[in-house]
């Protein structure tokens, strides 16, 4: 729980602060000790926990998977190889069904995708008090304020983390796009699509009309792939930090429930993610027209 010189909107703030280190007018490089510091930082700024958690759970994914790869048997698998298999296979399915091209990278990418963002996502079931207790914790006994520690431990409530991933995949749209129909048919894609004439002085007129529209909804894609999952990501993770605030004995009447039907949140995101990222690439991917 919050500690007791702490107000609620304190306790709110200090969950949702990232632990911050960038550059501080006339203080230089530092890691922000509030809130308002973090702000002042701009983007001149790195999230060290979103970093720190987003790239430890891709290590331990990478890790686990190639573990299970090493030691797979073709007779009767263990349990851990069993869960392996089924979440390869399923993310396999949806490839098979969704993607129309030949690019052997898709698959490994949805794969990547949908585990990654599943364990970022599985970081807002530990309690909302443990790890960020303990960082503080750890900060006192080297003499720092506990109440200046910030950890947040779900990567996906960063847009940072959301944003960058989706960003990643408008470029690979982006490089199938001009594979797939050049940089010529790219660019006429863009510009002479929805409409058209036959007319040439028309079709001039109405390029700038259609790149507008397309660029639009070229780049809406990357955005509200992003914001989606933060957006939902934030909202759970609002709630748990609100139940929080409330007496005991009511967080286990409503953390509990919360949490299981979280468990549906986390892994229909990820799912989300995952096959909108192949829908995109396989549109990217189409050279019909």
């Amino acid at each position: 729980m919050a500690a007791e010189q702490q107000t609620s909107s304190d306790y709110i703030g200090h969950h949702l602060t990232n632990w911050t280190y960038g550059y501080l007018p006339d203080h230089g490089w530092q890691v922000a000790h509030t809130a308002e510091e973090a702000s002042k930082m701009g983007f001149k700024a790195i999230h060290l926990d979103s970093m720190l958690w987003s790239i430890g759970l891709g290590l331990i994914f990478c890790g686990l998977f190639w573990m299970v790869g090493k030691k797979a048997t073709s007779g009767v698998p263990g349990k851990l190889q069993s869960a392996v298999e089924m979440v390869v296979e399923f993310v396999d399915n949806n490839v098979r069904d969704s993607y129309s091209g030949t690019s052997k990278l898709v698959a490994p990418l949805a794969l990547t995708v949908f585990v990654w963002i599943f364990l970022m996502n599985l970081m807002d079931l530990i309690p909302i008090d443990f790890i960020p207790a303990l960082a503080g914790q750890i900060g006192a006994a080297m003499g720092h304020d506990p109440h200046h520690v910030f950890m947040k431990i779900v990567p996906t409530t960063d847009p940072n983390v959301t944003l960058g991933m989706s960003f990643s995949v408008f470029a690979l749209i982006i490089f199938y796009s001009i594979k797939e129909k050049g940089l010529g048919g790219f660019v006429g894609e863009l510009t002479l699509h929805p409409f058209s004439a036959k007319n040439p002085i028309a079709k001039i007129l109405l390029i700038p009309i259609n790149f507008i529209l397309e660029f639009v909804t070229l780049i809406a894609k990357p955005i509200s792939l992003g914001l989606r999952l933060f957006g939902n990501m934030y909202a759970g993770e609002l709630i748990f930090v609100l139940i929080a605030l409330m007496p005991f004995w009511i967080q286990w009447v409503l953390s509990v429930p919360w949490a299981i039907f979280h468990i549906l949140i986390i892994t229909l995101q990820a799912f989300v993610f995952m096959m909108l990222t192949i829908v995109y690439l396989s549109l990217a991917s189409m050279s019909e027209h």
